[in-house]
């Protein structure tokens, strides 16, 4: 008859091997690989309904991500001409708000042209800046936050985020502008000169300024690229991600391509990507300036963006723009 001691020990390895049981289930799903998040697929049980072609077209990256902050209703009364997607960070208070009382302003156009201003940001490590960007979200009603965390490595998710919220809660604006919280935009210009509202709205359209380029290999560049991460010597034609403009159906589209689409940190390459998966060819646009550029009334009225402005410049550059419509150049 076995020992009480025997038995104890019995009983301690089946407890552990429950356990270690238990916690192989309840890992989590998603795991971050530096900065940049992947999700991992989870694996899933064959069963009668599974088909080889529902294997197949599984998302090789779901953007499996919650809205933590949403303004699901802001399209629900009227669709906007023109959503505006700001790619920011947490620190960047006084950008937002300068971007709010300039050319962000969604009363700006008082002709039926509707402009619809958002902010992007992901979730930061720090729960005293979440908890201050929620109440700012409680003021302003224009922050649009996901779960994964907020870093340079995840530019590319934010703007999927923000392709996935003009598809979901508003797919019936006619154009969407993607930007920067540094960027100053010549919105009279943006509106009137290269979208026009008077005429048939685009579909399938994309611009912004081109670049032809291949990867950077040199490690110690912001812009990187990994071999075994994008093995080709050059990329697909892409707009600058400091701004661009498409027709709000290509946010869908792109959304939807992103699935199937190996993820890549360079936001504006990966979109670069999508694009060329959709044949959507990008147009070269001039007027977005991706540097800084020294400021002088008739230049900067004849660009759509401006690059590395600061609050400051951003009102000042605003109030002589509109105080100086008079004057000729």
């Amino acid at each position: 008859m076995p020992s009480k001691v025997s038995c104890l020990y019995l009983l301690t390895v089946i407890c552990w091997a429950s356990a270690l049981w238990y916690l192989s289930l309840s890992r989590p799903s998603t795991s971050y690989v530096g900065q940049l998040s992947i999700p991992i697929r989870q694996k899933t049980k064959l069963t009668k309904n599974v088909t080889f072609s529902n294997i197949r077209t599984r998302p090789l990256n779901p953007h499996a991500f919650d809205f933590v902050i949403n303004e699901p209703k802001k399209c629900e009364t009227e669709a906007p001409f023109l959503v505006i997607l700001i790619s920011t960070t947490h620190k960047e208070f006084d950008a937002r708000q300068a971007i709010r009382e300039t050319w962000g302003d969604e009363s700006t156009f008082g002709d039926g042209v509707r402009v619809l201003t958002l902010f992007l940001l992901g979730r930061n490590t720090d729960p005293v800046l979440n908890q201050m960007v929620e109440q700012e979200s409680q003021i302003f009603h224009d922050v649009v936050v996901e779960d994964f965390i907020d870093s340079y490595h995840n530019l590319t998710l934010k703007t999927l985020m923000g392709m996935r919220w003009v598809a979901t809660f508003c797919p019936k604006a006619q154009y969407v502008l993607k930007t920067d919280s540094d960027i100053y935009v010549n919105m009279e210009n943006l509106v009137y000169n290269l979208l026009k509202p008077a005429t048939k709205p685009r579909r399938r359209y994309f611009t912004g300024y081109v670049i032809n380029g291949g990867p950077i290999r040199d490690m110690r560049s912001k812009w990187y690229m990994p071999r075994d991460l994008y093995p080709e010597t050059k990329y697909p034609p892409f707009c600058s991600g400091t701004g661009y403009v498409f027709s709000a159906d290509v946010a869908e589209l792109i959304y939807k391509t992103s699935l199937h689409t190996r993820l890549l940190h360079l936001e504006d390459v990966y979109v670069g990507l999508c694009l060329r998966k959709l044949g959507i060819h990008p147009f070269q646009n001039s007027g977005f300036n991706h540097w800084k550029m020294a400021y002088s009334l008739c230049r900067y009225r004849r660009v759509v963006t401006v690059h590395q402005i600061s609050p400051e410049e951003m009102h000042r550059i605003w109030n002589d723009m509109t105080s100086k419509k008079h004057l000729k150049c």
